[in-house]
């Protein structure tokens, strides 16, 4: 591996040459890079390239990912502090001080091959790290495109070329287990394989969890708009993202008008011979199929030989299910535009249900909510095991930060204990620091212990 060592090693010089740059200097090199991807025509190429090479999604919705998630996250980062003194409480006597983690290895999805690795180094950047991205081999070609845009506005502001580096052809899981070895930082987007590698490579690691998301219609939602959103949220990028809905509960009362406005959209529901047979393409051997990932809901009927389905050319195929589990695949994550619908008694049932989901797969990622009623949004953060509730938005699109929530834009979504994850956040430039914490002395603090334990000795008496 002594190729990895010589890049992490000119990574490394120059780190050291970024680190010492000022503020000012670093937000020009995160402008350059965000401008990389961002300019029209390079998009372009980055999302026809994308789809091309990994047969996965839609070029159009891959340039509006390329370009919205890339200016939300500029967005968040103008006027953020990450160079010298970023915080001082003058109360408690600190001092914070951002610290760059030093060389950044990036796993990256073939879901995503442009956004992600462009949401990675930025965030990186903006923290004076520099970053190694390892992609999917699938998805080499697009990272390598994207690095070479990013050097070519590197050049334009003096910056280092090795502050961006790509891990060289063949990608294997040995060189990218040792390119984790080497770097000060993992930050691990994709199967849940490849998030387990991290933790587990010796190296401090974020990884994600596992989607597999669940959204709730009640009876008190407009069900023209929650079906809009939904159509919205499945049918964008033909459902890659992992906060796609897989699974939509809705409420008895309102199950027949719910699938109706579904319907005048676009989705169509399947028979029980059709599921069927929609499940032996999809898990031929109990492992959900490349065939089916990412793609339309129409070559997905074409391939199941629903001729009559794919001539209306329909934009998500609906099943409809009772079971949650190994023996109900539908009840998993599908990475395609195949939603499963689940009936329940009230929203209480409608929440156990989701419960269930979870313990079987997707547990900490988010759920959505379409009601009128914003306190149950509210109930759903306080009962069940998700670091997002999603309230009257479009899935996948609200999840990783959006114009019209207050999320910050992210392409990797922390999913808690629940999921595996050491965070529940959206991942954001702040974990991409070392804080160092200056204390100067204060007016001592010293609390009596009728201070502490006054309520304690009211409810049970004193000793």
């Amino acid at each position: 591996m002594e190729e990895i060592s010589m890049l992490v090693a000119k990574v490394r010089n120059a780190q050291r040459v970024y680190e010492t740059w000022s503020q000012e200097q670093v937000d020009i090199a995160v402008a350059a890079a965000g401008w990389a991807i961002m300019e029209p025509a390079r998009n372009r190429e980055l999302a026809e390239l994308s789809v091309a090479d990994t047969g996965i999604g839609d070029v159009e919705d891959k340039f509006r990912k390329n370009y919205r998630k890339t200016l939300g996250l500029l967005r968040d980062l103008a006027g953020a502090k990450s160079v010298g003194v970023i915080a001082e409480n003058p109360a408690l006597g600190l001092i914070e001080i951002a610290r760059p983690v030093g060389v950044v290895c990036a796993i990256t999805p073939s879901t995503n091959p442009g956004a992600t690795p462009a949401n990675k180094i930025i965030n990186a950047l903006k923290g004076r790290n520099a970053v190694i991205v390892a992609p999917s081999p699938k998805g080499w070609s697009t990272a390598d495109r994207l690095i070479t845009f990013i050097h070519d506005q590197f050049d334009r502001i003096g910056a280092p070329r090795d502050l961006v580096q790509l891990l060289p052809t063949p990608i294997s899981k040995q060189s990218t287990a040792e390119l984790m070895r080497q770097c000060d930082l993992v930050v691990a987007t994709g199967s849940q394989a490849n998030v387990r590698a991290a933790y587990t490579c010796g190296t401090p690691a974020f990884g994600v969890g596992a989607g597999n998301v669940a959204g709730i219609v009640d009876e008190t939602a407009d069900l023209d708009a929650a079906a809009e959103r939904v159509l919205r949220s499945k049918t964008f990028d033909n459902a890659t993202s992992c906060s796609s809905e897989n699974s939509l509960v809705i409420v008895e009362a309102v199950r027949d008008k719910m699938l109706a406005a579904l319907a005048k959209r676009g989705a169509v529901l399947l028979s029980e011979t059709q599921k069927t047979a929609l499940q032996k393409l999809m898990w031929p051997e109990q492992k959900l199929s490349a065939a089916v990932t990412g793609k339309s809901a129409r070559v997905i009927a074409e391939s199941a030989g629903f001729a009559e389905v794919a001539a209306t050319s329909p934009r998500i195929l609906m099943v409809e299910e009772t079971g949650v589990g190994p023996d109900f695949p539908f009840s998993g994550e599908k990475l395609s535009p195949v939603l499963t619908i689940y009936t329940a008694r009230d929203f209480d049932d409608a929440s156990r249900i989701v419960e269930q989901i979870y313990a079987w797969q997707g547990a900490g990622h988010s759920v959505g909510l379409h009601s009128a009623l914003p306190e149950r949004a509210l109930q759903l953060g306080l009962t069940l095991p998700v670091s997002r509730v999603i309230l009257n938005q479009a899935h996948c699109i609200a999840t990783g930060g959006s114009f019209d929530n207050g999320l910050p834009f992210s392409l990797s979504m922390g999913c808690g204990t629940w999921g595996g994850n050491n965070f529940s956040e959206n991942m954001n430039y702040r974990h991409y620091l070392n804080i160092t914490r200056v204390s100067r002395p204060i007016p001592e603090r010293v609390p009596n212990e009728e201070d502490i334990f006054g309520a304690f000795f009211a409810k049970v008496g004193a000793p």
